[in-house]
């Protein structure tokens, strides 16, 4: 690892954790020059049984090992997705093709080693009858979801008093990364041009901020087109003004208290937020939602009974019980969510890729076929209402049934069968 000097904050961080939960209780028990291919894949196949029933079979000892160091965490005790496995094995074949260049070994055991496919979700739109399988199974269809246009307005409508509407309102509509918005700082907020500037690591950001594994939220941008400029629509704008304005009575309220990080989203006494703690507030409010709806249903609560409960405006409450249900996202899925609703807007590709600062179009469109597939039907009808008819489809007479009888004398030649 100290060879590594180029390694982004979080990749170390993920190399550091591949190393301290895989590789290490693994493999740690072999010389390096006696590693073989075998080895690698009996790690990976113990690997795949954590978390599953193992149907009364006693675990391996490579297994006990990976189940001992997690012994503190049971969230990492959880059945591994492929997508992990490959994570770890790209971490693998850095390490192993660093000692191949160093000459401390002949060739990467690694590098012949089949893995199963990782399927990489796909994210699709909330429609009614997925709202509908959903409240029927508590199953949501997919790990990503999307709210259309409606669900995100009554979202923002009903959180329009949270004290972080702001940042709901920017993630909502801009697209920016949790970390993206959780870093931004008020020196890359430019009024006079109406636009934000996505910028790389931040200064004071790095391993030793007592962010723990939080950190690696503030790295850079994901590629180098996440090093963007971002514009704000008028009612962006107005909202984060407006935010610049509580935040600066904060100042005011705490003096000396004040904790000046120089972040655009923060606590009220200016100390910065955590992408978790972000995060667990935006499922809350979500979860909030539900509630609302639930008690005013069991219990037959007004809207007013229901207010003073939850400490919310009446306009807030009447919000949940009359949109109807708002089905379950992450924080992250706010992002698919403003792709969904920027191509909506323009059905241009390449502002969508731009907006999110993905490294290409063609990456862009490979994400978000499925969100984008209702937009497209509707460019499907534009297109088709360009060419001029004079006779409508509605218009067509129905086809006469074909006689399949036997012919009748009198009638001519029937159906040849």
């Amino acid at each position: 690892m100290a060879g590594k000097a180029s390694l982004a904050e979080s990749t170390r961080r993920s190399y550091e954790e591949h190393i301290r939960l895989y590789l290490k209780p693994g493999l740690g028990h072999l010389k390096l020059t006696d590693l073989r291919d075998d080895h690698i894949e009996k790690l990976y196949a113990a690997m795949r049984l954590i978390g599953r029933d193992l149907r009364g079979r006693k675990p391996s000892p490579l297994l006990v090992r990976l189940l001992e160091v997690r012994q503190d965490d049971p969230e990492r005790r959880r059945p591994l997705s492929a997508a992990r496995l490959h994570r770890v094995h790209a971490t693998t074949m850095s390490a192993l093709n660093s000692a191949v260049k160093r000459k401390k070994l002949r060739h990467n055991p690694a590098i012949h080693i089949e893995l199963p496919k990782a399927r990489k979700p796909r994210p699709l739109v909330w429609t009614a009858p997925r709202i509908a399988a959903w409240q029927r199974t508590g199953t949501r269809p997919a790990p990503v979801m999307v709210w259309t246009p409606d669900q995100v307005g009554a979202f923002l409508d009903f959180t329009i008093d949270d004290r972080l509407y702001p940042l709901w309102h920017l993630a909502a509509h801009r697209g920016l990364r949790r970390g993206e918005i959780v870093a931004l700082g008020w020196t890359e907020v430019d009024f006079d041009d109406d636009s934000i500037y996505i910028l790389d690591n931040l200064p004071g950001s790095g391993v030793t901020d007592d962010f723990d594994l939080d950190t690696d939220d503030y790295d850079d941008p994901k590629s180098e087109a996440g090093h963007r400029t971002v514009g704000l629509d008028p009612d962006t704008k107005q909202v984060l003004t407006t935010w610049q304005g509580r935040q600066d009575k904060e100042r005011t309220d705490h003096r000396t208290a004040w904790i000046d990080s120089g972040r655009v989203f923060t606590h009220p006494d200016g100390s910065r937020l955590t992408p978790n703690g972000v995060s667990q507030r935006f499922e809350r409010l979500i979860t909030r939602f539900a509630t609302i709806r639930r008690e005013h249903t069991e219990h037959q609560w007004t809207v007013d009974q229901l207010a003073a409960r939850h400490l919310m405006p009446t306009e807030a409450i009447d919000t949940a019980l009359t949109f109807g249900p708002l089905p379950p996202i992450r924080l992250h899925d706010l992002r698919h969510t403003a792709a969904s609703l920027t191509y909506r807007a323009v059905k241009d590709l390449k502002v969508v890729s731009e907006l999110l600062g993905h490294a290409s179009v063609h990456f862009t469109g490979d994400i978000y076929t499925s969100i984008f597939a209702d937009a497209d039907r509707a460019a499907a009808k534009a297109a088709a209402d360009i060419v001029p008819r004079r006779h409508r489809l509605g218009a067509m007479a129905p086809a006469e049934p074909e006689n399949l009888t036997s012919p009748t004398p009198g009638n001519g030649p029937g159906l040849d069968m």
